[in-house]
């Protein structure tokens, strides 16, 4: 094309669309079947809300997530559920107690400390056509798996063309409890490495629980990371478990608002939240986005008509600087082209570039708080419009 590039000839234009059209039908040929292009993909499993009773019960998080699976496993007699301190004790959570005594030890059951193999023992299971949940007990311990999980699984239904599936559900947990293991926010490196999966990260255990019940209905593999934090979190219980569907890859509007877009996820949205007070009583009204789905990432591109709305952007979490923020922030801006309507420059917030250091003063110090936040969202406010927004220090 190079040779060619100053000339505006008829030949010029059918060699500029013999090679778009080459493309177009070879290109799949070497690319296609990432996901499932079937009637049970995940993006055809429309959304089911919770519904609730008039005087709905206030539960802890753990008990919506509990009674849900019991439903799960009264509707289909192919599931199954197994890891460590899943069956005898119902997970280290409490998110299962009681349901190896109904449903059996062959339904729930206990394995031995190996990621690996829990991952393939459950890529085996879902090749037979069964529905197998493999639970890794934190989500830092994905890494022993994440091989496993990106050479075999993800990558199953494409290097096939589509011939075989495994719609294996990985169910584990993460963020914030407070030292190096166990609390970590990977996302960045699991949302790199398993494409050909559904990466989903609901902010309580009501969207979590809704997120099995779709996945229940789909033949793709997909990875749930519930919060730590959660399980003891007060929730109204829905009384349509195992019917509501939180859907996969549509972001929602938790907090409408005017001056700035802000994203986030998980644990994090909650501090997010938290936020919310202190920045009305300086006049600054946010508009609060939870992605809720990693991979695929709102399909409808709902982010975009957000930021032209409010014309700034802001992403936060508690992944390493670099990680999936960078990752949100790329789609939002190169894929969606949100720059098109941004007044001040995006950014991201962050944990720090490390581990997070023990104890709750190590968790303030190593990841976004209210704080940082309240901080990084009125610096943006503070350069859109100074007089206004008057210096902080």
């Amino acid at each position: 094309m190079v040779l060619v590039r100053e000339e505006n000839s008829i030949e010029k234009k059918q060699l500029k669309n013999w090679i778009k059209n080459y493309f177009k039908s070879e290109q799949p040929r070497f690319s296609s079947h990432l996901y499932s292009s079937t009637r049970q993909n995940s993006l055809t499993i429309e959304e089911v809300l919770p519904t609730y009773a008039n005087k709905a019960e206030v539960v802890d998080g753990r008990i919506i997530i509990k009674d849900n699976f019991d439903t799960l496993f009264s509707k289909h007699n192919n599931l199954f559920i197994f890891g460590e301190d899943t069956g005898n004790i119902g997970d280290v959570n409490q998110g299962l107690v009681g349901l190896q005594e109904k449903y059996g030890k062959l339904r729930v059951s206990d394995t031995g400390i190996r990621e690996a193999t829990i991952i393939g023992q459950g890529i085996g299971m879902a090749l037979r056509g069964l529905r197998p949940i493999a639970e890794i007990q934190y989500l830092d311990y994905l890494l022993y798996a994440i091989q496993i999980l990106s050479d075999d699984l993800s990558s199953l239904h494409y290097r096939t063309v589509g011939t075989q599936k495994a719609p294996l559900i990985v169910r584990t947990r993460g963020h914030r409890l407070e030292g190096i293991w166990h609390s970590g926010s990977p996302m960045g490196a699991i949302v790199h490495l398993l494409r050909g999966m559904n990466i989903l990260v609901p902010r309580n255990m009501t969207k979590a629980a809704g997120f099995y019940n779709t996945l229940m209905e789909c033949d793709e593999p997909a990875l749930v990371v519930e919060n730590l934090n959660g399980y003891r979190l007060k929730e109204k219980a829905p009384n349509n478990f195992g019917e509501f569907k939180t859907p996969i890859g549509v972001v929602e509007t938790v907090k409408k608002g005017n001056d700035i877009t802000v994203v986030s996820y998980g644990s994090t949205l909650r501090i997010v939240e938290e936020t919310v007070a202190q920045l009305n009583q300086v006049d600054i009204d946010i508009e609060i986005i939870d992605v809720q789905s990693l991979l695929p990432f709102d399909i409808n591109h709902d982010i975009v008509k957000s930021v032209e709305k409010t014309n700034r952007l802001i992403v936060i979490d508690e992944d390493v600087p670099g990680g999936a923020s960078a990752y949100i922030l790329n789609e939002i801006v190169e894929n969606q082209n949100a720059f098109e309507f941004l007044d001040s420059k995006p950014r991201t917030l962050t944990a720090k570039a490390h581990r997070p250091a023990y104890g709750t003063d190590g968790d303030y110090f190593s990841k976004p708080n209210t704080e940082d936040i309240f901080e990084a969202i009125y610096e943006i406010m503070h350069e859109s419009n100074p007089n206004k927004f008057k210096e902080l220090y």
